[in-house]
């Protein structure tokens, strides 16, 4: 009972949490046609943005989350990662210039970097296997799909609205320290569920070189590089896409960009649960297919009623990077390899999904036309699906049975 007690509270604190990094992370997106009036910025300048970020938090998640999984206790470098990304968050509301933007945004994501593998690390390690796909969806998906996507665009946009794109940043303070204050009074130093470390030798510290010829992991990294193009080049760009190609207004645009959240929220724990019934890799293949269609639905639909549905249905990708980025690397490598695992796939995902993605469909929407986004949003998925196929399934549930069947 304590240990369920315990998983559940850490549920909570890890959702909230992980929650807000992305209401921080999204919010440049949603503010972005507010702040480029402002400080006379364009497609380019929003690509470049979004890439720094991404650079930094990739950088970031892969030392600080192998550096964690050396150390008795994350607790700490979890705490200190939301306070520093807070007021940075903060902070980016005072910048007077895109260098000064660039520079803030660039500093959060240092910061926001550990988050996720320290998060899901101590989640995995915390949660009993029949509900472990689920929690981990729930973070890594259901919270910055609610609270990042779902809260975030009506609260910022009628910040912004009545007070000003500035005041939007600093509103952010407050939630972030008391979310910390939450993490260091009920958050364990250290612990690691026995079930966990029954499902898996206790191995030595992670050596990435290791881990990489690791076919599960290796997969997750180029899965990871490829969905992240299709999430961060669908949610840079299509607030402004919509505004500026389709017409629609800053409430309409809003009111999509919620239901996009709405989507990320539910299909989160959704394919995640599935996951722990029917494997991880039929249901990853299932929903990237749905999720290829989600660009194909902005780019050809003109009507904002009609999009509504359509976008909440075809939305379902972030339920599935909770698949690749956390629960099969967390099943197939030992528990002290986790964080490391996490951070690279993350890491180097974010590099390639986060960093050069964005920088390149800026400079081709400027040059070609936004529309181009979508195409390329639809191509990241697509190719994610096809790795897909590769994986070794690795759910308790479907593995045990193999294992049954084979004696």
């Amino acid at each position: 009972m304590k240990i369920n007690s315990y998983e559940n509270r850490l549920l909570v604190i890890l959702f909230i949490g992980f929650g807000f990094v992305f209401f921080d992370r999204l919010a440049l997106s949603f503010l972005f046609p507010f702040i480029a009036k402002d400080l006379d910025l364009n497609n380019s300048h929003l690509g470049m943005l979004s890439s720094a970020l991404s650079l930094m938090w990739a950088i970031s998640g892969m030392t600080l989350g192998a550096y964690a999984d050396r150390k008795e206790s994350k607790k700490y470098i979890l705490i200190l990662s939301v306070i520093a990304f807070t007021l940075c968050s903060a902070l980016s509301g005072m910048v007077t210039s895109f260098i000064s933007l660039l520079i803030f945004r660039g500093l959060m994501g240092v910061a926001e970097g550990p988050v996720l593998p320290i998060s899901q690390s101590l989640l995995a390690a915390a949660s009993s296997p029949k509900r472990r796909g689920l929690n981990m969806g729930l973070v890594n998906a259901s919270a910055p799909g609610l609270i990042g996507a779902v809260i975030a665009p009506p609260v910022l946009i009628w910040i912004a609205t009545d007070y000003g794109w500035r005041s939007a940043f600093y509103a952010t303070i407050i939630p972030g320290l008391i979310i910390a204050a939450l993490m260091m009074l009920f958050v364990r130093n250290k612990h690691v569920h026995k079930e966990m470390q029954s499902s898996h030798a206790i191995g030595n510290k992670a050596d990435i070189k290791t881990l990489l010829k690791n076919k599960n992991i290796l997969l997750c990294i180029l899965i990871s590089c490829f969905y992240i193009s299709w999430f961060i080049t669908l949610v840079s760009f299509t607030p402004t896409y919509l505004m500026q190609l389709k017409g629609f207004s800053p409430e309409v645009m809003g009111g999509i960009m919620t239901s996009l959240g709405f989507a990320w929220m539910v299909w989160g724990f959704i394919v995640s649960a599935l996951s722990d019934r029917f494997g991880r890799k039929p249901t990853l293949i299932l929903f990237t297919m749905i999720a290829t269609l989600c660009p194909m639905v902005l780019l050809f639909v003109d009507d904002a009623n009609t999009m509504l549905p359509l976008i909440f249905l075809t939305y379902t990708g972030l339920g599935c990077f909770t698949l690749f980025m956390a629960t099969i690397p967390a099943e197939t490598v030992p528990s002290t390899q986790v964080a490391t695992a996490l951070g690279l796939i993350m890491g180097i995902g974010e590099l390639f999904g986060g960093f050069i993605t964005p920088v390149v469909a800026g400079f081709a929407a400027d040059a070609y036309g936004l529309q181009i986004v979508m195409w390329i949003a639809a191509a990241g998925s697509f190719m994610a699906l096809l790795l897909s196929l590769f994986l070794t399934e690795t759910a308790p549930v479907k593995v045990n049975k193999a294992q049954l069947s084979a004696a």
